[in-house]
Formats: structure tokens, C-alpha cells, sequence
């Protein structure tokens, strides 16, 4: 049996150091993300869905950490449950064991995770109205499109610059710019 930590924060400039220290509990393994809970698809949680075996005890500081998507949340404690993994959720005192869980425990993981949910979407709320806001006042022009890089990457290779070079200063990679030339 081991006791497997997941810690998350959603960006890379953010530190996981609150996370689990306070447990007393000796992990066998920790995995990491640094990316947004917003979807399942991050690659230290792919790593664990691989790693865990039978009797292993998955620990995660919170809900939020593990998923911020209801349907996401259930189906990752489920289907590690049915593999006769355990989850823990420490900062909420919830355990989910492999063989069944009390019917308060669903409620609250239930609860909690809508809760979860509800969050993530105040948080794309926030940010489109500040991105709203931002464009209203000139500041924020978005992402640059494919038609204006591969103009710019057509005009700096008609000036002798190498491949490398346009990649670096348009801010795409090398295979962008050589696509873009090809269709050129």
C-alpha cells in the first residue's frame, strides 16, 4: 500500500508548499501539476491515473485541487475507487474508500464540488470582463492571428532573416514559420 500525494496550483509562478505539509504522513510519491483544474487532461494527473495500484491511498490537499468540474471530480473518485484505490481530501475530512462510502460523504463531495465548479466559472467570468475592459481601453489586442505572423514571417524571410531568428521574433516555433512559408 502506498500513500500517494497529487498537489496542483494553476500556474507555474505559484508554489504547492501549503499543500499536504501539515498531514504527518510519509509519501511514496508526489505528482505535481501546474496548470488549470479546469480540465482532466494535465500530465502529472495522467502519470497518477497510471501509477496507482490496488490498496494504494490517493491524498489531495482539496477538492478544488484535484478538479473543478463536478462530473470530472465523481468520475476520477469512482473509477479509482473501483479499482480499490482510496482518496482522501484533507482539508475537508472526506475519505472515499474503495468497497463504498457513506451517503454524507457523497453529499458533500457532491456539494463541495459544485461549489468547486461554480468557482471556475466565476473566475472565466472575471477574466473576459477584464480582457472586455481592456480591449474598451486600447490595452489588450489579443493573440496575434496566423494571417498577421505569416505576413510578418513572409516579409522578415524576403529580408535574408534565418528561420530561426523569424521564429524567435514573431514568437512561434520553427515549425510555424516553415508551414507558413510552405503556403506562402
Amino acid at each position: 500500500m502506498a500513500h500517494i500525494a497529487y498537489l496542483r496550483v494553476s500556474t507555474t509562478d505559484q508554489n504547492t508548499n501549503r499543500q499536504l505539509t501539515d498531514t504527518g504522513i510519509s509519501f511514496d510519491k508526489t505528482f505535481i501539476d501546474k496548470c488549470s483544474g479546469g480540465s482532466t487532461q494535465r500530465p502529472a494527473l495522467k502519470e497518477l491515473e497510471e501509477y496507482v495500484r490496488e490498496n494504494d491511498s490517493i491524498h489531495v490537499h482539496s477538492i478544488d485541487r484535484l478538479a473543478r468540474n463536478l462530473v470530472d471530480l465523481k468520475q476520477l473518485v469512482n473509477d479509482w475507487n473501483e479499482r480499490g484505490v482510496s482518496v482522501r481530501f484533507h482539508k475537508e475530512n472526506l475519505n472515499f474508500n474503495a468497497g463504498g462510502n457513506d451517503h454524507m460523504s457523497e453529499l458533500m463531495l457532491n456539494m463541495l464540488g459544485a461549489v468547486a465548479q461554480f468557482e471556475l466559472a466565476m473566475i472565466q467570468e472575471r477574466r473576459q470582463e477584464g480582457i472586455e475592459k481592456a480591449k474598451a481601453a486600447g490595452k489588450y489586442k489579443g493573440r496575434p492571428t496566423n494571417e498577421t505572423n505569416h505576413q510578418r514571417i513572409s516579409e522578415l524571410r524576403s529580408q535574408g532573416v534565418s528561420l530561426r531568428k523569424i521564429a524567435s521574433e514573431v514568437g512561434v516555433s520553427l515549425s510555424t514559420v516553415q508551414r507558413a512559408l510552405a503556403n506562402a
